[in-house]
């Protein structure tokens, strides 16, 4: 009896006829490029079947490289590096942040801070409802409009007390790109606080600036006019009048260019003031040549310049015609306002601040200065009496010019006064 069982091919056929069978396509195509070389070009035929063997036992027996086993179901569906929502990412951003920054929540209680806003707002604790803490009408307004549309708001917040401070504030949604941030009940804010208060003193000074320059120029612009006018008139035929008139036109054209030579001046060292001195100067030296230049008003003034030096050289690395005009104008306004005392102390000895070495402090022993005038004696146009600096023929830019100088020789300039008879005013130099 006949087996009707389909026949299955067995031995080494049985794995090798798949592969034959999955690369059929293949084999066919090069069937048919081996059968043209025939027919139209010169190959034999029993080369070319030898051919096609090769590379049939080529397919059938080349290695197949295991399928990569397929990932479960869950891993497949699970997201993956999908952001921590409270995480540890968010932590080191906002502490990469130089601004104060602040994290809250649909409530606005604080989630997180960066060190900044701790330093600038220590009572803003996570936990606590930031607008508790912080009551600018602004700020209040920012969070609610975010909330409500979940669009950015920024707003310039100025407070006075305890001092006058700018800064501009980012209410901006933190949001998750899973989620619609309105819809998401666990939706955050971000606050961050950028200080204007630079740039708006920056803005302030070059606004005062202008109008002084101008007024300092006005004035006495406007007296020339007004003699010249005066000797084209009545004066005309008065040589007395025309005279006077004279002297006292020479004296304010003086004026005039002190304030042009020293406003030239400042606008020189600002210009140059990143590019640190590269010469060396003896400040021993330095300060006797500043004193023998000096005479002339100290003997005016009948006060004595007394300078208490090192016997040994103290030599800086800096610009020595800029370093004689700190210490000569510094030296020149101790003569000028240290009426009332005897001598003008000039004393060179070593600093005590990391980082510098030298220390000369001018010292004169007259009125002194009331303490709230000297943090701004260093501005520019900055008076305490405003017509005892014109009768003494003071331009306003002398310490300004000092302060630049100083700076763009990495030192630092402090200024002292306790406004006691006696005690006068003291200012400091301190050089690397």
């Amino acid at each position: 009896m006949d087996d009707s069982r389909p026949h299955r091919p067995s031995g080494i056929l049985a794995p090798l006829l798949p592969r034959l069978v999955a690369q059929a396509g293949v084999l066919a195509a090069l069937a048919g490029l081996l059968l043209a070389f025939v027919l139209l070009g010169d190959l034999r035929p029993d080369l070319a079947l030898l051919g096609f063997l090769v590379m049939l036992a080529f397919v059938a027996l080349r290695p197949v490289p295991a399928a990569a086993p397929a990932p479960p179901l869950e891993a497949a569906v699970a997201p993956e590096a999908l952001p921590d929502r409270g995480g540890a990412d968010l932590r080191a951003f906002i502490e990469a942040l130089g601004d104060p920054c602040l994290v809250l929540d649909r409530r606005s209680a604080v989630l997180d801070r960066n060190g900044a806003a701790a330093r600038q707002y220590p009572n803003l604790l996570p936990g606590r409802v930031v607008t508790l803490a912080l009551r600018n009408p602004d700020f209040l307004a920012a969070i609610d409009g975010v909330l409500r549309t979940g669009e950015a708001r920024s707003f310039e917040w100025h407070e006075v007390l305890p001092s006058e401070t700018w800064d501009k504030v980012l209410v901006a949604p933190l949001r998750d790109g899973r989620l619609d941030w309105l819809e998401d009940a666990e939706r955050r804010l971000l606050v961050t606080f950028q200080s204007l208060t630079e740039l708006k003193r920056v803005e302030a000074m070059r606004s005062d600036f202008i109008a002084n320059a101008s007024h300092e120029l006005r004035t006495p612009l406007a007296s020339l006019l007004g003699f010249i006018d005066t000797l084209l008139g009545p004066a005309a035929r008065d040589p007395a009048a025309r005279e006077k008139f004279l002297g006292i036109m020479r004296g304010q054209a003086e004026r005039m260019s002190r304030l042009i030579d020293d406003l030239l001046s400042l606008s020189r060292i600002e210009m140059h003031q990143h590019v640190r001195p590269t010469g060396s100067v003896d400040l021993v030296g330095l300060l006797r040549e500043v004193r023998e230049g000096l005479q002339t008003q100290a003997r005016a003034a009948a006060l004595e310049v007394v300078l208490e030096l090192p016997a040994e050289p103290a030599v800086v690395m800096g610009d020595r015609s800029q370093l004689y005009e700190v210490f000569e104008n510094l030296i020149e306004n101790a003569l000028k306002y240290g009426a009332g005392g005897q001598t003008v102390d000039v004393r060179l000895g070593p600093a005590d601040r990391p980082g510098l070495r030298h220390q000369v402090s001018i010292t004169d022993h007259g009125p002194g200065v009331a303490p709230e005038h000297v943090p701004r004696m260093t501005e520019r146009f900055y008076r305490i009496d405003a017509e005892a600096s014109r009768k003494k023929k003071g331009t306003g830019l002398g310490l300004a010019i000092v302060k630049h100088i100083v700076q763009r020789h990495r030192g630092q300039l402090a200024i002292r006064s306790r406004a006691r008879p006696g005690e006068g005013l003291r200012v400091d130099v301190l050089l690397p």
